[in-house]
């Protein structure tokens, strides 16, 4: 019997295919998060600990722009 170990299905964890979306996925919402992050007033900005220019620079990096943990 033949071994299909080398076969990976759409869908698994380890599919190419999936691997695009996922980070695709990632991406979208990491831009959202920084676009939701302008949008907070000074107040909630102040008590995060970020200044109205830390939240307008972090919003303006673009989607794919993350630490390098992030992208596992």
């Amino acid at each position: 019997m033949p071994s299909h170990s080398h076969v990976v299905a759409i869908g698994t964890a380890t599919s190419p295919r999936r691997n695009f979306f996922s980070r695709l996925v990632s991406m979208l919402t990491v831009r959202a998060e920084r676009r939701r992050l302008a949008e907070l007033d000074d107040a909630i900005l102040r008590d995060i600990g970020l200044s109205r220019d830390d939240a307008l620079r972090e919003s303006l990096r673009p989607m794919w722009d993350v630490p390098p943990r992030w992208r596992r």
